[in-house]
């Protein structure tokens, strides 16, 4: 299929590229035809290549549904290819078709070259991730005030139901809307530290493990699996600039490591966590 740089125009990615800078960046572009099943990449894997789809037919698969098919001319994984995030679905071709491709080294050293080429692809990269940032955060506020709808009724139909004659089924019931309204808490809403902003606990024996994940009521520590569950625990949790002493119950454990529920902290050292998951949060906030 013959592509010509205006043809790019009608994708976000390559709008405002002057045709010249197109053609430029098309022959960067490596051609490849491939039959109907051909795997462009597996879900999970670490992205080697950003593609185009100027022909046929190509299907993004989630644990093996269809979430899109894609039709000419289309970009896929650009976004994996650009920041290393690795791939969410599985790419396959549903037909016989033509792809272009460039590996993520080679785009980096084409963009070194042509700098007068990357700046407006950037840009158009920065505003599509922009526009997908106001979309997400359009639609987590309605998955917000639906949590919060439905707490709330949870929790009414528990008071409802406490105040009913106790029979089996209602301990069943309290039992169910308890578990279901703890975990709905925000306290259960866990962050990732930052590569820039990491923390890990020193243990008693004084080796340092990985902070995965953390809350203001919780740790989840890679690597941690000499521990049994419901035992108590204890640390010091190292953030940047400071030192909490940490004690808990063992809530987990897996291959991955274990997740501690926290014992309250004290006034001081409850405003030096909140401190640190604040400057977390607002990395994932716009503001």
């Amino acid at each position: 299929m013959a592509v010509r740089p205006s043809d790019l125009h009608a994708i976000p990615l390559f709008e405002r590229i002057t045709e010249d800078h197109l053609d430029d960046l098309m022959k960067a572009f490596q051609r490849q035809e491939v039959p109907s099943g051909h795997v462009l990449f597996e879900a999970r894997s670490a992205p080697a290549h950003l593609f185009l789809l100027v022909r046929g037919e190509v299907a993004l698969l989630d644990a093996g549904e269809t979430r899109f098919r894609l039709s000419p001319i289309s970009p896929i994984g650009e976004l994996g290819a650009l920041t290393g995030f690795r791939r969410t679905t599985t790419a396959v071709t549903t037909q016989p078709s033509e792809i272009w491709r460039i590996g993520v080294a080679e785009l980096q050293n084409f963009f070194e070259d042509h700098g007068d080429v990357a700046y407006p692809f950037y840009n158009n990269l920065l505003n599509v991730v922009a526009g997908k940032i106001r979309r997400d955060a359009r639609r987590l506020e309605e998955t917000r005030a639906n949590l919060i709808r439905t707490q709330k009724a949870m929790k009414r139909l528990l008071d409802l139901v406490l105040d009913s004659e106790e029979t089996p089924l209602s301990k069943v019931i309290c039992a169910t809307l308890e578990e279901l309204i703890e975990k709905n808490r925000r306290s259960h809403y866990m962050v990732e530290p930052a590569h820039t902003l990491k923390s890990s606990v020193r243990l008693d024996s004084g080796a340092l493990v990985t902070v995965v994940e953390l809350s203001d009521g919780w740790l989840r520590l890679a690597g941690l699996r000499d521990v049994a569950k419901d035992a108590h625990w204890s640390g010091v949790l190292v953030l940047p600039g400071r030192e909490i002493p940490v004690s808990g119950t063992i809530d987990a454990v897996d291959d991955h490591g274990a997740l501690v529920k926290l014992d309250l902290l004290i006034d001081e050292y409850a405003a030096a966590l909140q401190d640190y998951l604040t400057r977390l949060q607002m990395l994932d906030f716009v503001v």
